[in-house]
């Protein structure tokens, strides 16, 4: 009989392994997969999540990268470890980009202030220079977010390119605002960088937790996994995706006098 296993993996930020045990005790209840485990690393995937992945027993794994968007941990490291899991390796696309999650940033912020045309909510993003992966996502909920939301106004901003975290306060037009970051856990960058930029203590901008274990980003992972498994029926499908690309290209190299053997 074929097993199955969603593995959920995330960087060991301050509450990742609360809010990744929070996700996979739902999924378990869901009985969506035989099993469902969770992998985090410190900094280096190969090195943290290998020994974890050779112990995978599971036929087929389904594997999620516990995020908002790609980044070069998603993209390189963590497609190289996955290399060591035994079974057939299905590798999702990160929930962040998921419609379910234009509802938590639209409940985030109205938790905080309730929408109306003189409330700017603000979308902080990661950012990169080189990837567009973080705006791409932000891009798309806060195109949602006009379309179907009362705020006033929908900004956009990002830590690592333009526009900038530091700026977005004298680029809204409202009254008051509302900051939503786009992180699934608590790290250094939503506990103290964003804060900092967004120059929170002079007041003007109230500022949301991130995505943490809301139950719709539960169900974006299931949809996630629902869809992989469709595209697993057709193999030209499955396939072509850009994920499936990263899991046959990327290998671990040798480094720091380890045997690479796989």
């Amino acid at each position: 009989m074929t097993t199955e296993s969603i593995l959920l993996i995330g960087r060991n930020t301050r509450n990742a392994h609360e809010v990744l045990e929070a996700h996979a005790g739902r999924l378990s209840r869901r009985s969506v997969v035989d099993d469902v485990e969770i992998a985090t690393y410190e900094s280096e995937p190969i090195r943290g999540l290998k020994k974890k992945f050779e112990r995978i027993s599971a036929d087929t794994v389904y594997a999620v990268p516990m995020c908002a968007a790609h980044s070069h941990d998603t993209i390189d490291g963590v497609p190289a470890a996955l290399s060591y899991v035994p079974g057939d390796i299905h590798y999702c696309e990160p929930p962040g980009q998921s419609p379910a999650v234009t509802e938590v940033i639209e409940e985030k912020g109205a938790s905080l202030i309730p929408a109306s045309d003189d409330v700017s909510l603000i979308l902080v993003g990661f950012g990169s220079s080189s990837k567009p992966y973080h705006r791409q996502t932000t891009d798309y909920h806060a195109a949602r977010l006009r379309e179907q939301s009362g705020y006033g106004e929908v900004l956009t901003c990002y830590l690592l390119q333009n526009p900038t975290v530091e700026c977005v306060r004298y680029n809204t037009s409202k009254n008051q605002s509302v900051a939503v970051p786009l992180f699934l856990t608590r790290t250094e960058a939503t506990e103290s960088r964003i804060p900092d930029e967004l120059e929170l203590a002079r007041g003007g901008i109230e500022y949301a937790d991130p995505f943490g274990a809301h139950p719709r980003i539960t169900d974006a992972v299931h949809a996630e996994v629902e869809k992989q498994r469709a595209l697993a029926g057709d193999d030209g499908a499955s396939a072509a995706s850009f994920e499936a690309q990263l899991t046959r290209t990327r290998r671990p190299v040798a480094t720091d006098g380890e045997e690479v053997q796989r």
